[in-house]
């Protein structure tokens, strides 16, 4: 059996120290090419312990070498402080989606629930304003059972109510509606976006980007962050 003689080994490895190289290699190995804290403590450590009597480390590198280990801890706790501000920021979110349960809100192109003998409530914006709006309302098979007609609008947000009834006068059965909006700006005609009020039932976060969810009637869920507008 051959046996290693001392000269095979580098002094470095005589010693029991690890060289920045061969830790780098381990490193790479476990899938990271970047030394952590403990790793460049540990190295920096060794090296005040086996630096040669006869040539210390200069004052200049030594003090570099220790800015640089600053640096690190401060980064490493900046990072943790972030992470915790980012947590206590999801949870705060939560909360503040959490008071809008039972309030309403405004919702694009979602279908309404109407209760039998209620109505419901709508906005459409209109940044330019129009010279005159028309809303259909539409049942579950996509049938015309009601259109809304309005004049000029100056511009901002146009709030309208559907009185629950259909065309002829008589009241629609409870169900789901939905809404589809055109005005005619600056002498054309375009579709605009109607905005049902729904009801706020459940607050929910995004697993993947932490973003807070409002989920409203019907089951649709809207962020929390394109809330515009809060009802009763």
């Amino acid at each position: 059996m051959a046996v290693a003689s001392a000269t095979d080994k580098s002094s470095a490895q005589l010693l029991g120290v690890t060289s920045y190289e061969d830790k780098k290699v381990t490193s790479s190995a476990k899938g990271t090419d970047q030394m952590g804290k403990q790793d460049f403590l540990t190295l920096f450590t060794a090296q005040l312990k086996n630096q040669n009597p006869l040539e210390p480390v200069k004052n200049e590198a030594f003090v570099a070498q220790l800015a640089q280990f600053s640096q690190l801890e401060a980064l490493t706790n900046m990072q943790t402080s972030l992470n915790s501000f980012v947590s206590t920021m999801s949870a705060e979110r939560m909360l503040s989606g959490a008071s809008l349960i039972g309030k309403q809100v405004p919702v694009a192109d979602a279908s309404a629930s109407l209760v039998a003998g209620g109505k419901v409530n709508a906005t459409i914006n209109l940044p330019d304003g129009a010279s005159g709006v028309r809303v259909q309302v539409r049942d579950s098979g996509g049938t015309v059972v009601q259109e809304l007609i309005a004049g000029a609008q100056t511009p901002g947000n146009l709030d309208f109510v559907w009185d629950g009834k259909l065309a002829s006068g008589q009241p629609a059965p409870g169900g789901s509606y939905s809404f589809t909006g055109s005005a005619v700006v600056a002498g054309k005609t375009q579709n605009v976006t109607v905005q049902t009020m729904a009801t706020v039932r459940a607050v929910q976060t995004n697993g993947a980007t932490g973003d807070v969810q409002l989920q409203v009637d019907g089951g649709k869920t809207i962020p929390l962050s394109k809330v515009t507008r809060i009802g009763q």
